[in-house]
C-alpha cells in the first residue's frame, strides 16, 4: 500500500503510522535496539496525537500543514524499520553506521515537525524531558553488531570468525539452522544486488557481491 493510500484509509495518517512503526520494530532483525528506541520515541508521540485527535485543532490549517510534514517524516521512519525487518541482516550490518545516521536523521526530522503542531508544541519540552529520562542512549551499533560487522567485511575469515557469524545469525533466525539462515540471507542479498544494479551504484554492488561470497564461504565451514 502506498503512503498516500494508507493516509486515506487510516483517516489520521500520522497516528496510523505510529502503530505500524511500533509493531514493525518488534520484529526487526537488524539494528533491533535502534528500532526499539525509535519505537519508544514514536510511542510517546502516539499518545500526544491521540489527545490532538479529539480536539477542534485538527480542522485548522495551522495543524494540518505541520501534521502532513510529520506524517511524511513518520513514513520515512516506517521505511527504515521495515528495512531492518525485511532486508538482509548482513547487508544492513555492513551498512552499519550509514543506517545509524538514518535513525538519527529521521528522529531529528520527526521532532522538528512535531514542534510545529499546535498543542503538541506546548508539551514538546515536557515530552523531550520524558525521553531523556527514559532513554539516554544514542542511536549506535552495539558491541555484538560491531564485532559481526568486522567479521563480514573481512576478505578471509577464520573458524573463530565463522563462529561469531553463526552466533549472530542464530539470534536473528532462531528457527533456522545456520546454513538455512545463510541461504535466506543469500536470497535477500540477490534482491539488493538487482536493486543496486538498477541504480547503477557500483560501490554498493561490490559490497553486496562480497556479502554473497561470505554466505557461500561460511556455509562450507559448517558442512
Amino acid at each position: 500500500m502506498s503512503m498516500e493510500n494508507f493516509a486515506q484509509v487510516s483517516g489520521l495518517g500520522a497516528l496510523g503510522l505510529t502503530d505500524m512503526i511500533i509493531s514493525t520494530a518488534r520484529n526487526a532483525k537488524a539494528h533491533h535496539k535502534n528500532c526499539e528506541q525509535l519505537a519508544e520515541h514514536v510511542r510517546i508521540i502516539q499518545n500526544l496525537l491521540e489527545k490532538l485527535k479529539s480536539t477542534e485543532l485538527m480542522s485548522l490549517p495551522a495543524t494540518k500543514e505541520p501534521l502532513d510534514c510529520l506524517e511524511e517524516a513518520l513514513g520515512k521512519a516506517l521505511d527504515l524499520v521495515e528495512s531492518c525487518k525485511d532486508k538482509s541482516y548482513l547487508y544492513m550490518l555492513a551498512m552499519g553506521w550509514s543506517v545509524v545516521y538514518q535513525f538519527r536523521r529521521v528522529q531529528a526530522e520527526i521532532d522538528r515537525y512535531l514542534r510545529l503542531v499546535p498543542l503538541i508544541s506546548v508539551v514538546h519540552d515536557f515530552r523531550m524531558q520524558q525521553l531523556e529520562e527514559a532513554d539516554e542512549r544514542e542511536y549506535t551499533l552495539d558491541e555484538e553488531e560491531m564485532e559481526a560487522q568486522n567479521v563480514i567485511l573481512k576478505r578471509d575469515r577464520s573458524k573463530k570468525d565463522a563462529d561469531i557469524l553463526e552466533k549472530s545469525l542464530s539470534r536473528r533466525y532462531p528457527d533456522l539452522e545456520f546454513h538455512e539462515a545463510l541461504q535466506e540471507e543469500q536470497e535477500k542479498l540477490r534482491v539488493e544486488l538487482q536493486r543496486s544494479r538498477r541504480m547503477n551504484d557500483q560501490e554498493q554492488y561490490r559490497v553486496i557481491e562480497h556479502l554473497i561470497e561470505v554466505t557461500k564461504k561460511d556455509v562450507s565451514v559448517f558442512t
